[in-house]
């Protein structure tokens, strides 16, 4: 199935000022769609679980259709699916019931490509638990060095978790092969995949791992965290919760409080737009096209931080160009009809000591476009931009 981008960029409100957002690792545009499902959810579903009157039958049937939906874009059952307010804030719930029966003495093991996100909950459980959080190296290439998360795992080694793709440099993992080290070494598996959702497909069965994260904000949804626990690893944790609620199907026992119906509602309408464009992987080719052809016309004054082709990276791009501070790079971009993000460590703390001070971070999306591309890179390569 070909991509029409013209027809994609036609159902976002969003995009007809002809600002070319080109900062997706940072948050994405929505649909309208997706806007309307919304609204649409708080005018005629704004009730509660269990209410026996049309509303209370609409939220059940949001919630059904929501868990369906997730279980599909992840190649999980629906009850394995498990929701919360955001990615970070649900990392946290999940880590903490993983760690109850954790020993002093334990070991975590992260990568120093990972988003502080999924390693700050894992520096409190080891400080709550007496245990000890290791950190993988990366490669020259920004890339994880395999050699040393298999020197760092031990009998010890309690979770390795990692980031999918990196949130600063675009850098994929080998998810199979880290899941894989994770299991022989009888640690779970916990994969931060918000970056990698937005660009590639994902199957949580043939990646092997226990839990993974992602967030539909990353892939022009609502802000919600959603997570996959395998059946067999989440029938063992005892939940933090209210007691009269719901503990069945599985994925219920972790949910707290009343679930944003409305923001599930939207997810539902994300994922039916994603399909309906042809689903991931049609995408996925013509998001590494636009990648391509930024490289490709790069300026050879523009440093390029990671890998330096698309094989090992998703179409997010860390530079800077010599002589012009990444801060008045992105400034200047901006006054240009551009936008993308200047920062420094980009929420990655274990790899800003292999950072510059500050960068400039692209990110492409299936909405953007050849031309938006080459606008960039014609401005990027524009005396003018140079100019003190």
């Amino acid at each position: 199935m070909s991509f029409d981008v013209d027809a994609a960029r036609a159902r976002f409100s969003a995009l007809d000022s002809g600002f070319a957002f080109l900062d997706a690792p940072g948050g994405t545009q929505v649909p309208d769609e997706v806007g309307d499902a919304v609204a649409r959810a708080l005018r005629e579903a704004s009730g509660n679980l269990g209410a026996p009157y049309a509303t209370g039958a609409a939220v059940e049937a949001i919630l059904a259709r929501a868990k369906d939906d997730a279980a599909q874009f992840l190649g999980a059952t629906p009850d394995e699916i498990v929701f919360g307010m955001n990615m970070t804030s649900l990392n946290f719930a999940l880590s903490r019931t993983a760690a109850r029966d954790f020993e002093p003495g334990g070991e975590i093991l992260t990568t120093a490509l990972d988003h502080d996100g999924g390693v700050a909950t894992w520096v409190e459980v080891a400080a709550d638990r007496g245990m000890t959080v290791l950190v993988a190296d990366a490669t020259d290439k920004l890339t994880v060095d395999y050699e040393d998360v298999e020197r760092k795992l031990s009998e010890r080694t309690r979770v390795l978790a990692f980031a999918l793709a990196a949130n600063a440099t675009g850098s994929i993992a080998d998810a199979k092969r880290l899941c894989r080290l994770a299991r022989e070494a009888g640690a779970l598996s916990w994969v931060d995949a918000v970056h990698y959702a937005a660009h590639e497909p994902i199957d949580v069965e043939e990646i092997g791992c226990d839990v993974l994260l992602c967030s539909p904000y990353k892939f022009c949804g609502p802000h919600l965290g959603i997570a996959f626990v395998r059946r067999d690893v989440g029938e063992r944790w005892r939940p933090y919760k209210a007691r009269p609620s719901a503990s069945t199907p599985l994925g219920r026992r972790f949910e707290t409080g009343t679930s944003p119906f409305e923001l599930l509602a939207g997810f539902s309408a994300t994922i039916a737009y994603l399909e309906s464009l042809g689903g991931m992987n049609v995408l996925r080719r013509y998001e590494r096209g636009l990648g391509e052809r930024f490289l490709a016309g790069l300026p050879d004054d523009a440093t390029l931080y990671g890998p330096p082709t698309l094989d090992e990276r998703v179409p997010t791009f860390l530079l800077n160009v010599d002589g012009v501070p990444a801060e008045q790079l992105a400034r200047r971009l901006a006054e240009r009809g551009l936008g993308v993000w200047a920062a420094d460590n980009w929420y990655c703390v274990a790899l800003a000591d292999r950072l510059p001070p500050t960068s400039l971070r692209v990110g492409f999306i299936h909405y953007n476009t050849v031309e938006e591309v080459d606008r960039l890179l014609a401005e990027l390569a524009a005396a003018d931009l140079r100019e003190a």
